[in-house]
């Protein structure tokens, strides 16, 4: 009996909603409208993007262009739609089928754009499913019942009263917001360090500028949309304060020296610098530390807080031409003015020594054992490295000096047998 009544429910349910004439147009016109949208997309869809392509120049502007163009033919699909619904409602009929039909494009609609933006994919998918779930609700006429439900479901917070649909809101709108401004941010990083007119050090403080403030929006947008009053933060933000005081001093004051250091130039990415006995290039500075490549292949991740209150050796600081000195001894047989000349043949040689300023030789001095004499060049490319250059000097040195037999002096010792009062020899 039971089953009986079950069947004669869900049957007298598809006579009411399903198996009548207005359902049967409303069916139609979704059929209707899917075929017309498809049509649409196959034909327009490939001479809008070749038009766009063509015309755009611009790589950020094209894409944003071009990322609705996925989507082009479920959202006509929806633009035919409400116009049958508008055509409906205008007759006094409430198109049932037809307004589900349309939330479910737009639920699909939402999940591929958001898909592009969020590049988590468990994220994304969690997303997803959360945006099915609402659409089914919407259809299925329990989202208002929901919606109160859980509105009903309210926890205080001293003054301030949060209901379970405000912090499951609230949730989704940070999460949301955050993964679009991460989206933002990373575009128009992208087009910041593209740009020939800003230098390395801008570029890199004017992004970090762009992510504060995006962050920082998205998440008072978030909370200002659940209702919370961004006033009550006022005690918290003291307690942060504290916090950063003594136990965040050393990450707090590692990311104000990154800002310092990118707002007075005085390290930038591309630098070749010296610190704490690493020598190597600035591939990038991060918001905590400079990452810093040496030419062994390490790399070092070096505080911003060291880079300020340590000394720091840039040896491409206003200029990045730089003088190398390498001391050469010879025999006092040999000619000092000879061995000018060919100390700075060898350098003149050498590929990467500059020829202006000229590389000179000079007579540094008289030793014990030998001649001292200096040879000074100036390079342009210290990133390159400075051991591989001297290397390469100093075989150039021992050819030419193996050639006109110029001869580099060692130390020399003599071992003399003393007899001992005895007359016998030690």
């Amino acid at each position: 009996m039971g089953l009986e009544n079950y069947y004669n429910q869900i049957v007298a349910w598809l006579q009411a909603n399903l198996l009548t004439t207005h359902a049967a147009v409303e069916w139609t016109c979704i059929a209707v409208g899917l075929a017309v949208a498809y049509v649409l997309g196959r034909f327009t869809r490939p001479k809008f993007v070749a038009w766009i392509e063509r015309s755009v120049r611009n790589e950020v502007m094209r894409s944003i262009i071009l990322t609705p163009t996925g989507v082009g033919t479920c959202l006509a699909f929806v633009f035919l739609a409400q116009v049958c619904i508008g055509v409906s409602v205008l007759l006094d009929y409430f198109p049932r089928w037809l307004f589900a039909a349309s939330d479910l494009a737009l639920a699909w609609v939402a999940i591929r754009l958001l898909t592009l933006l969020i590049p988590n994919r468990f994220l994304s998918r969690l997303l997803a499913v959360a945006i099915w779930l609402l659409a089914l609700l919407q259809v299925s006429g329990l989202s208002t019942p929901m919606t109160a439900y859980l509105q009903g479901m309210t926890l205080s917070l001293g003054q301030t009263s949060i209901s379970l649909y405000g912090a499951i809101k609230g949730v989704f709108l940070a999460a949301l917001c955050l993964q679009i401004a991460s989206a933002i941010s990373r575009i128009m990083v992208k087009r910041i360090r593209t740009s020939t007119g800003l230098s390395p050090s801008l570029q890199v403080l004017i992004a970090k500028l762009v992510n504060i403030g995006l962050y920082t929006a998205a998440l008072l947008l978030a909370m200002s949309s659940v209702g919370i009053d961004l006033t009550s933060f006022a005690i918290f933000s003291s307690a942060v304060g504290v916090g950063v005081g003594f136990g965040l001093k050393t990450i707090f004051s590692n990311y104000i020296a990154g800002i310092l250091l990118l707002a007075d130039k005085s390290i930038k990415p591309g630098d070749t610098i010296e610190v704490g006995g690493v020598f190597g290039t600035v591939r990038n500075m991060f918001a905590r530390y400079a990452l810093v490549l040496t030419r062994d292949g390490k790399e070092y991740l070096i505080p911003n807080e060291q880079m300020i209150t340590n000394e720091v050796v840039n040896w491409t600081y206003s200029n990045k031409n730089i003088r190398l000195i390498l001391p050469v001894g010879v025999a006092y047989g040999s000619d000092p003015h000879q061995v000018k000349a060919l100390l700075e043949e060898a350098a003149a040689q050498t590929a990467r020594i500059l020829t202006s300023p000229a590389p000179q030789g000079r007579l540094a001095g008289f030793g014990d054992s030998c001649i001292d004499m200096e040879l000074c060049f100036w390079i342009s490319d210290a990133s390159s490295g400075l051991g591989n250059v001297k290397s390469e000097v100093l075989f150039n040195i021992w050819d030419l000096f193996k050639e006109h037999g110029i001869t580099i002096p060692f130390p020399q010792r003599e071992i003399r047998l003393l007899n001992d009062l005895d007359g016998k020899t030690n």
